[in-house]
């Protein structure tokens, strides 16, 4: 049962954060497979715009906002699981530290996805990883240990890697998505909280046991 009064949880630079993510990270994977790519490579960009920020703001943002707060050890994280089948679960006004290892590897996956992507992209030519590519190939005809056959399969090969790479993080962070929905649904009904509505105005109601 809730008690006591809101409490302001969660900032407005992490809600921000939490929901424009949802809708870039969206349209990007709903416009991957679209002839035109330039509205997944904008929407990419942003991904990777948010993760940096989320990285920052994860070390000097606001008290619930900082990993410090909800990136908990295996011992911690075990006994939280453990409690979650008792009749009082432990509580956190921030992530739960299932919660928190949730935003971690969603941030990797991201990033990941984000960098294989860069890599297709840059291995096409284009964006800011296209340099080193146009640089090396350059030093492979001068140098004639290739001939122009050999680096048009050479750039090919590469980017083909690196887009099964960046379907692969792409997948795997839709399935850490799914995950995270069904973590929050069961973690509001067991504390009795509504978490999208947290996450919406920033408060939450304070619950005991808690940590």
């Amino acid at each position: 049962m809730s008690s006591g009064q809101p409490i302001k949880v969660w900032d407005i630079g992490v809600r921000l954060f939490h929901w424009t993510l949802v809708l870039a990270y969206a349209v990007a994977y709903l416009s991957g497979e679209v002839e035109s790519d330039r509205l997944h490579i904008i929407a990419g960009y942003a991904v990777l715009a948010l993760i940096g920020f989320r990285f920052v703001w994860g070390f000097v943002g606001t008290r619930h906002a900082r990993f410090v707060d909800f990136v908990y050890g295996p011992a911690a994280t075990w006994r939280y699981a453990r409690s979650m089948w008792t009749r009082a679960p432990l509580h956190y006004l921030g992530h739960n530290p299932l919660g928190g290892w949730m935003v971690v590897a969603l941030l990797l996956s991201l990033a990941a996805a984000c960098w294989s992507g860069l890599e297709a992209y840059g291995a096409q030519g284009h964006g800011p990883l296209a340099q080193a590519g146009l640089v090396a190939s350059a030093y492979a005809n001068g140098d004639g240990g290739r001939d122009a056959d050999d680096d048009e399969t050479h750039d090919a090969e590469g980017d083909e890697f690196w887009e099964e790479l960046h379907e692969l993080f792409s997948h795997l962070t839709l399935l850490l998505v799914a995950l995270h929905i069904a973590g929050a649904v069961a973690a509001s009904r067991l504390h009795r909280e509504n978490l999208v509505k947290a996450m919406i105005t920033g408060y939450k109601r304070p619950q005991g046991p808690r940590t």
